[in-house]
């Protein structure tokens, strides 16, 4: 098996928790009907939660992305992402823990 198919695997199987309070959202067509995966290889990468349909990579960020070496990685990331095709749009872990309702209002908007 692919070396990336198997990471992703280990990655559904240990999300985290804020992934797993947006995925009690996305999981099950609950959101607007869309099918949402999680941890799928796009790339060289794996997307924290994707959706084919609106072409919609959803990723979720903790604090260690807020250092300077990993702002820069996560920009290419993006970049490389969105060029196989896919807007992606970032939230931080807080945002999920201080302000899911706001989380979801801003992906009612980009879904709609």
């Amino acid at each position: 098996m692919d070396n990336k198919y198997h990471l992703a695997r280990e990655l559904r199987k240990n999300s985290t928790p804020q992934e797993q309070k947006l995925w009690k959202i996305l999981r099950n067509r609950q959101f607007l009907n869309l099918k949402f995966k999680r941890q799928v290889p796009i790339g060289n990468y794996i997307a924290d939660f994707l959706c084919e349909e609106k072409k919609l990579v959803i990723e979720i960020d903790g604090g260690q992305h807020n250092k300077i070496n990993n702002i820069e990685k996560d920009k290419i990331r993006t970049e490389c992402i969105e060029l196989e095709g896919y807007k992606v749009i970032r939230f931080w872990n807080n945002e999920i823990d201080n302000n899911l309702e706001g989380v979801y209002e801003t992906l009612l908007r980009v879904c709609k």
